[in-house]
């Protein structure tokens, strides 16, 4: 016998009670069970799973790459520091004498000069860089491929051109190379393929030991005094990287002067590789210009975007939107959406946001100057691009 006292806990609306047994739709079962789930568990709770969880996993999505560039100085150490050459210029000095500032003698003829590059779609910059270098050139070299480095199709654009080089034909050896179309390979593989083919294209244009051999992309241009320096200057280094002032977009956004892959060799027969790395510690300072994404159409940004061996830098279809572009030219801002590639905090925070306006048009190239007018865009104050080449 219960007595009158007895006092039952359990609630008579408790909807956890045989739920499992209950005989009525599913999905008011599925209701039930999902209510007795969540019974137990607070608005706190309910808040941190349902809305703050999935912003920070879309946060995470959209801002990752970021967050990983940002802690790179936790997890990746800076590079070996270069050794920093001094280099003395001056249009009224001796060559003789600059050669003994350098630490280094006069040699009685000066060394042939080739210079080689890999061929995309940069016909202004080509354009730009064969006539700094013209006078010192011995031999331009040019491999293009009918693929991209991402194994895309491209149209041979060089040869396409070849009439507006005319100036250097007697001079040029060109070749052209057939991709291999893998798409999903690592693009660093089938770039590496092409500058192996370049090798072979030197030994074509008759380049010997101790010519010259300059090995940079084609926006990388040495200024012309560097070149003639380093034929006419005795016992320099063996391969030398050129420390280029660096630009994006135009000369009107200089970013800093730590473009450093661009370098000079004295050539050695079984032994000089075409090659676009870190080769030697030393580093003659002020040789140059790096004008990166320096393209006088919308169209060429595109191109590039997708056809270079960062494309995985791409992460977002709205990165090409030809509007997106134009107004990430026109305030310095970066087309990827990236902080910039440090090795410390401090360097890292002292780049973020665009890159200020300069309006410094001293010690261009002379042919850029010299047809301003053609070249405007790439000039202080002209950020507008056309939409379309051709």
């Amino acid at each position: 016998m219960v007595p009158d006292a007895y006092y039952n806990s359990k609630k008579s609306d408790d909807i956890c009670d045989d739920v499992c047994g209950q005989q009525g739709a599913r999905g008011a079962l599925s209701m039930s069970r999902l209510r007795c789930i969540l019974r137990g568990v607070d608005l706190r709770t309910c808040i941190l799973l349902f809305v703050i969880v999935p912003i920070c996993i879309f946060g995470i999505y959209l801002h990752g790459q970021k967050v990983s560039y940002f802690l790179r100085p936790l997890w990746e150490r800076p590079p070996k520091p270069f050794h920093n050459i001094p280099h003395y210029y001056h249009e009224n000095v001796s060559m003789e004498h600059l050669c003994q500032l350098h630490g280094w003698g006069i040699r009685e003829s000066p060394r042939r000069v080739f210079d080689a590059v890999l061929f995309s779609n940069e016909i202004d910059m080509l354009t730009i860089r064969w006539n700094e270098l013209y006078p010192y050139i011995t031999q331009f070299v040019l491999l293009e491929s009918n693929s991209t480095f991402t194994g895309r199709p491209k149209p041979l654009f060089f040869d396409t051109h070849r009439s507006q080089f005319q100036f250097i034909e007697p001079r040029l050896t060109y070749g052209n190379i057939g991709g291999r179309f893998r798409t999903n390979e690592n693009p660093f593989v089938e770039e590496a393929h092409q500058r192996v083919a370049l090798d072979q294209l030197l030994r074509i244009a008759g380049i010997e030991d101790d010519d010259l051999l300059i090995m940079s992309d084609v926006d990388e241009i040495p200024s012309s005094h560097t070149v003639n320096l380093l034929r006419w200057c005795d016992d320099i280094p063996p391969i030398l990287h050129l420390q280029l002032r660096n630009y994006l977009y135009s000369f009107e956004f200089h970013l800093d002067n730590k473009s450093w892959r661009a370098s000079i060799h004295r050539y050695k027969t079984g032994k000089t590789r075409y090659a676009h790395y870190r080769q030697t510690d030393d580093l003659l300072s002020d040789a140059g210009w790096h004008c990166s994404f320096c393209f006088r159409h919308i169209s060429e940004f595109v191109f590039k975007m997708k056809a270079y061996s960062h494309t995985d830098r791409v992460r977002f279809s709205h990165y090409l939107n030809p509007k997106r572009i134009q107004d990430i030219i026109c305030k310095g801002a970066n087309l990827f959406d990236m902080l910039p590639e440090e090795h410390t905090f401090k360097e890292i925070i002292g780049k973020l946001g665009p890159i200020p306006h300069s309006y410094s048009a001293v010690h261009l190239p002379a042919y850029l100057l010299d047809n301003a007018d053609k070249y405007r865009y790439l000039l202080p104050g002209n950020c507008r691009r056309a939409r379309e080449s051709g």
